[in-house]
């Protein structure tokens, strides 16, 4: 019995725990991810940490071993749920990032609630500990309002003040994770070997125009290899045909509390949904939420607010959808560029489109002009969410956008301490003032502000369609010959 016990302790030990970091936007999140992957002791063999596929492996010392760990980069903590399916976590901890300057913000709150839903073992993790207006007192005190019952006060929960910009407690951190993991996730409640069916949970998901359908996948239980089959319960979905790792290396395989990108979908999956390398028991399983809301229905209650969603990843969508206000519905969503379709659509329901992080061709610009449909499209998460709230009350100039002109960029001219865009108009005007958006073939590179507009060596407000001008935008963006600029207010 006892040996037995030895062995269980050993096969939970040697898994890398998964974590998934939670908090308030702002909190420090990122810097910590970034702080964390520093201490990577393989760093110089692989050449480094990416963040490639939605998931960051980086290994450690811990009491004279080396270890690894699992950190899941979802698009905000929103898409955290969608990771949790019938009966599996896609996490096996979760780290509540709090700011101790800020201490409890909204999102922190839905955190916590995200946290105790799913019944994960957590760290609070207290951060911006090296700033002096920190209040750590006043932010533990507000964590208890909310039922954070914390070590040392009352409860088991662990916390640790840690700095970023410092390095401040990274490493105990990490200990205080993998301790974490050997205590409390006890092999008797760990149902996962690397013998059996495989099973991994999707925690990324997307349509790549030249690799195809690809998703990113916890290991749950057994392991992966080249050329699997792979099923969900709803059916084949295709077989492996690529495994890259969270380094961004192609691998043979993949076990459990690794984390991988297939590539192989012959369509890609939801997240949150289950895969496996075997035939899925239909009856047994619930059929997984579809990724994709068609439902045609005339025009909805004329007080909600219609969304036509398009993103760059599954990932995105279920993070936005999470984040919407009560009046607003998504009635169409998908991956991929705004498609004369939506406008249309939109047009049939009464609904607005949004993107994010795709591509807007100024033809359905055009279009959705012509139909009188709103479109827009953004790059970062709660600006989006802002503005849909504003339009939900009422508040339509808030999103409307409205494209002024379209340049290539022909030539570059150093200029004090910046560069100035030599461009020709290809299609309206673009002048001083305007909002300005840098792209590179389908990718959005930045957006920014027309600062000084110059023909020649004189100083113009203006350049119109054919002519060919100097700008100069702020904030700088690292443009190449041949990018394209679309101006817009």
């Amino acid at each position: 019995m006892a040996k037995k016990q030895k062995n269980e302790n050993l096969h939970a030990e040697h898994f890398p725990p998964v974590v998934a970091v939670l908090g308030h936007v702002d909190h420090g999140k990122t810097s910590l991810l970034d702080a964390i992957r520093k201490t990577n002791i393989a760093e110089r063999e692989h050449g480094g940490i990416t963040q490639k596929i939605g998931a960051s492996s980086i290994e450690v010392m811990h009491e004279g071993n080396k270890r690894r760990i699992t950190f899941i980069d979802t698009p905000g903590h929103e898409a955290f749920s969608k990771m949790r399916g019938r009966g599996t976590q896609a996490a096996d901890i979760g780290i509540l990032v709090i700011s101790a300057v800020d201490g409890v913000m909204p999102q922190t709150k839905e955190s916590i609630g995200l946290l105790k839903d799913s019944k994960l073992p957590f760290i609070v993790a207290i951060t911006k500990v090296d700033d002096p207006k920190k209040l750590v007192d006043k932010t533990i005190d507000q964590l208890l309002k909310e039922e954070v019952m914390l070590e040392g006060y009352g409860g088991d929960v662990p916390f640790i003040e840690v700095s970023a910009k410092e390095g401040l407690n990274i490493q105990k951190l990490l200990d205080l994770i993998l301790l974490v993991f050997d205590l409390k996730i006890d092999a008797k409640f760990y149902p996962h070997s690397k013998e059996g069916q495989f099973k991994g949970i999707v925690i990324e998901s997307k349509l790549d125009q030249k690799r195809g359908s690809v998703a990113s996948v916890v290991v749950k239980n057994g392991e992966l290899s080249l050329k699997d089959d792979l099923y969900s319960d709803e059916g084949k979905l295709g077989k492996v045909r690529n495994l890259v790792s969270a380094e961004g290396l192609n691998v043979k395989g993949a076990s459990v509390g690794e984390a991988v990108e297939i590539l192989g979908f012959e369509k890609a999956p939801s997240v949150g949904s289950i895969i496996s390398n075997t035939p899925v028991d239909l009856q047994a399983q619930t059929i997984a939420e579809s990724s994709l809301s068609t439902s045609p229905f005339d025009r909805v209650d004329e007080n909600v607010v219609a969304i036509v969603l398009c993103a760059d990843t599954l990932g995105s969508l279920e993070a936005i959808k999470n984040s919407l206000p009560d009046k607003a519905r998504v009635v169409r969503e998908k991956t991929g560029e705004i498609e004369v379709s939506d406008v249309l659509y939109a047009k049939s329901t009464g609904a607005i489109v949004l993107g994010f992080n795709v591509k807007l061709k100024p033809e359905i610009l055009k279009l959705a002009k012509t139909e009188k449909i709103l479109v827009k499209i953004y790059t970062i998460i709660y600006e989006m969410i802002d503005e849909i709230s504003d339009f939900v009350k009422g508040k339509l100039e808030a999103m409307q956008e409205e494209v002024l002109g379209i340049g290539k960029i022909l030539a570059s001219f150093p200029f004090e301490k910046t560069k100035v865009m030599g461009i020709k108009v290809q299609e309206g005007r673009v002048a001083k003032n305007d909002k300005l958006r840098l792209l590179r073939g389908e990718e959005i590179i930045g957006e920014s502000h027309v600062t000084s507009v110059r023909i020649g060596k004189e100083q113009a407000s203006k350049l119109e369609e054919g002519q060919e001008g100097g700008i100069i935008i702020s904030p700088f963006l690292d443009f190449t010959i041949g990018d394209m600029v679309l101006s817009h207010n």
